[in-house]
């Protein structure tokens, strides 16, 4: 009898899967999608309903042979990709490749967890592929080529080849951009806060901050006001007005939902939305516990429904009776109310054994595998317990023209706060300080409290931060912008496109990432429009429900799109041709310098070219401000020509170079310290080049320190770090650290080329003492630490090392 054939995306999924349905069963991994449309030609027939043009992925043939062969005689095929728009799609093109005999049959499965209870439930109830999330997956697909295709070559004829539009992305780019004006444009406002020192009959003693001044909010805004009212205040009484106390509650937060768990990954363990996605996967696929085999550790993990099936609640309920007790147990289990745009398809995220606590996995897990399940594991438990418990005591004081208050707040019963406590969000700010036990004093009405200290205190308004990962998924969910599964690939796309990069964690636009989005919005405003882009993903959602036509909803946006489009051919600005006069001359033959823009931006040319060629780097802030001198003057000068430097841009970033560049090649790196830019200058070491006898110096590049030369770039040497290790295929060179391109350090002979041998691990001087060996590796573990071990093959002799004593 011919086993039925079962496919879903990845391997590890699939092993999973294998064991837990038995030999009658062959399980196969597809790699994700096999069919696209095609790269070189647009693959959307307009004139004909936008019908797709798919072909088999290039590098997925060798897979879609495989399935072919494997499926042999099978006549019934489950199609288990992931349970979204994504998944189904995959299925549908599988059964289309599949589909070559007219006996075969194609069946649905859909769970929302890895467990053999939900795999062999699944199976119990196939069901058939679901024609409206394939056309949901085909719209968004066909609109975001559209975009593409259509738009980019713009960019291409009128910025710089190789620009890209999307639909989505750009709208995120547009924010990034927007929000980095708001910082340029912003004016600091200057404010006061007042606050006292007070203590009362009895102890302790305690802080009030004002929050009325002239019975309205407490406003003062310069210096003056606040001399006058603290003049006021050191003359007038403080006198208790008001006391009042009440239980405050706090109740649990809801379990993760995709974007939900991305922005707290980010905020507490410093994670990528990428990076969190790829472990909650692995998480979600499973994990090789011991002896129990490979088990799904977490549901679904690209949802945005906080609802939880019956099964897991009535678990988690024993399991927090059991644990900690019936108080910390409410009489019935916590339902969520849910965002109005939630597909609610799948469980929010959770474990999927509330039994498998993080300790008891965290042996079989990497160490951000553990922290990310920890999280997931804490938080969902803390959503079905009470919620804590604070006495709060506020007390209102009068003082002349003010009133002031304080409020303490004192842990009564900890609730969910036993296991898990949110972080980031404004109203845990609040309670956060909730935390604290701040015991205030008992005190009467009337009561003239005695004043230890007036604190006036001078602030300023700030702009608002840029965005991070997790503000920018936070606003991008807000906005309706988006959904789960595409959060993570918004962010990675415009950074490769370097339209952003990355400024201690935060979003800067790069200029070419300013031109895009200031020129595709002016040219496509409807499609670039926030609410547009939101409106089209409850378009996508309705075609997922079924209450919309695919078809229809296309010619909707073609309709409009196309008329931006011919507007856009005629309209947008060209920049590759435009020249803007900088107000300069040019030093070498006396023509006026323009503004032109080139590959990395603008930049300053002379007019005379291609007569006269010369160029210099242009600032940002001397665009900015129309200043063409004061930006590129202030700095030292040359220390080799006695020349100016002046500020350049390159491709990793703005730097000093001498301005009597290519006479002299000196350049100086700038690099922020305590939110400045500063100059990095090179460090001269007591040691002479064994070249040229000139000093040797750190210097720092673009991959860290390193030794070289101090009369580069006449003198090019670069002195490699030496391990005392003979190389042990020519006997004659030493083993020297190496970084290859990508900035990863390796190990090499070096009298390369003439000898190619290469190490990925340290090589040690010491002899191996099983083997006799002529030196041993060294490489850190997560597990084992600092250990030593023998490169032969043979030899199996391993050793734990103590490091270093530092300090």
């Amino acid at each position: 009898m011919a086993k039925s054939m079962v496919i879903v995306e990845s391997p590890a999924k699939a092993r999973t899967i294998e064991r837990y349905l038995g030999k009658d069963y062959v399980v196969k991994a597809c790699a994700g999608h096999i069919k696209d449309l095609p790269k070189t030609v647009l693959g959307v027939d307009i004139e004909n309903d936008f019908q797709p043009t798919y072909r088999v992925i290039s590098g997925k043939a060798k897979i879609v042979n495989e399935l072919k062969k494997a499926a042999g005689r099978s006549q019934d095929i489950y199609l288990a990709a992931d349970p979204d728009r994504e998944g189904e799609a995959i299925c549908q093109h599988l059964a289309e490749e599949l589909n070559s005999s007219k006996d075969r049959r194609f069946h649905r499965i859909l769970f929302n967890e890895i467990t053999q209870k939900a795999i062999q439930e699944a199976f119990q109830h196939p069901s058939q592929i679901n024609r409206d999330k394939v056309e949901a997956q085909q719209a968004r697909r066909i609109l975001d080529r559209l975009v593409g295709y259509k738009v980019s070559p713009l960019l291409w004829r009128n910025v710089r080849r190789g620009l890209s539009a999307g639909r989505v992305q750009s709208v995120a780019l547009r924010m990034i951009v927007e929000r980095e004006k708001e910082i340029r444009e912003f004016v600091a406002e200057e404010y006061w806060n007042f606050a006292a020192n007070l203590a009362a009959k009895l102890p302790p003693p305690f802080t009030a901050k004002a929050v009325k001044l002239d019975g309205k909010k407490f406003k003062i805004d310069n210096q003056q006001e606040a001399d006058e009212l603290l003049e006021a205040l050191r003359a007038g009484d403080f006198v208790v007005s008001g006391i009042k106390k009440k239980e405050r509650r706090r109740n649990p937060v809801p379990p993760y939902v995709t974007s939900t768990l991305q922005q707290e990954a980010s905020r507490r363990l410093r994670f990528t939305v990428r990076k969190t996605m790829t472990l909650a996967q692995r998480l979600y696929e499973g994990v090789q516990l011991g002896d129990q085999g490979r088990v799904g550790l977490i549901t679904y993990m690209r949802t945005d429904s906080t609802r939880v099936a019956g099964s897991a609640l009535s678990s988690v309920r024993e399991y927090i009776q059991d644990e900690f007790g019936s108080k910390y147990l409410p009489p019935k289990a916590r339902f969520f109310k849910g965002k109005k745009s939630a597909q609610d398809a799948h469980e929010a995220i959770r474990p999927t054994e509330v039994s498998l606590s993080p300790q008891a996995v965290k042996p079989y897990l990497e160490r951000d595998q553990f922290r990310l399940y920890q999280l997931i594991w804490k938080r969902f438990v803390a959503s079905q317990m009470n919620p804590a418990i604070f006495d709060q005591t506020e007390i209102e004081i009068r003082a002349p023209r003010t009133i002031f208050k304080a409020v303490g707040s004192i842990l009564r019963f900890d609730g969910f706060l036993k296991v898990y406590e949110e972080q980031g969000s404004q109203s845990e700010k609040t309670a956060g300080a909730e935390g604290k036990d701040k015991i205030l004093p008992p005190v009467e009405k009337g009561e003239v409290l005695r004043v230890e200290a007036i604190l006036p205190e001078q602030k300023f308004t700030q702009p608002p931060p840029r965005y991070n990962e997790a503000s920018l998924v936070k606003a991008l969910e807000e906005n309706g912008i988006g959904r789960p599964s595409t959060y993570a690939q918004i962010l990675t796309v415009i950074q490769d496109r370097e339209y952003v990069n990355k400024d201690e964690g935060r979003f800067v636009p790069t200029e070419t990432g300013e031109v895009v989005a200031e020129m595709l919005v002016k040219n496509f405003e409807e499609i670039f429009n926030y609410d547009y882009t939101a409106r089209l993903e409850k378009d996508l959602d309705g075609i997922e429900s079924g209450r919309k036509n695919w078809v229809a909803t296309l010619r909707d946006f073609y309709g409009e799109f196309s008329k931006e489009l011919e507007e856009a051919g005629k309209k947008m600005k060209n920049l590759k041709r435009e020249e803007v006069p900088a107000g300069v001359t040019c030093d070498k033959c006396g023509s006026e310098m323009v503004i032109k823009w080139g590959r990395f931006g603008r930049f300053v040319a002379c007019s005379n070219y291609p007569e006269c060629r010369n160029t210099r780097q242009l600032a940002r802030s001397e665009e900015a401000n129309g200043d063409k001198e004061s930006s590129e003057q202030g700095h030292e000068p040359c220390e080799k020509c006695g020349r100016e430097m002046v500020l350049k841009k390159g491709r990793y970033g703005e730097f000093l170079a001498c301005s009597g560049y290519p006479e002299c090649k000196n350049t100086r790196k700038l690099v922020q310290v305590n939110g400045k830019t500063e100059i990095r200058k090179d460090e001269l070491l007591d040691e002479k080049c064994p070249r040229c006898e000139s000093q040797l110096a750190k210097k720092h590049g673009r991959f860290g320190e390193f030794t070289a030369c101090s009369n580069y770039p006449d003198c090019r040497y670069i002195k490699q770090e030496t391990t005392g290790v003979t190389c042990p295929l020519c006997n004659e060179g030493e083993i020297v650290q190496k970084k290859s391109r990508r900035g990863r350090i390796f190990y090499s002979c070096n009298a390369y080329p003439n000898c190619k041998f290469v190490l990925w691990q340290k090589p040690v001087p010491s002899s191996c003492p099983k083997c006799d060996a002529s030196y041993v590796l060294e490489k850190q573990t997560k597990k084992e630490g600092l250990i030593r071990y023998c490169g032969e093959s043979e030899c199996s002799w391993r050793q734990e090392v103590e490091p270093a004593p530092t300090g």
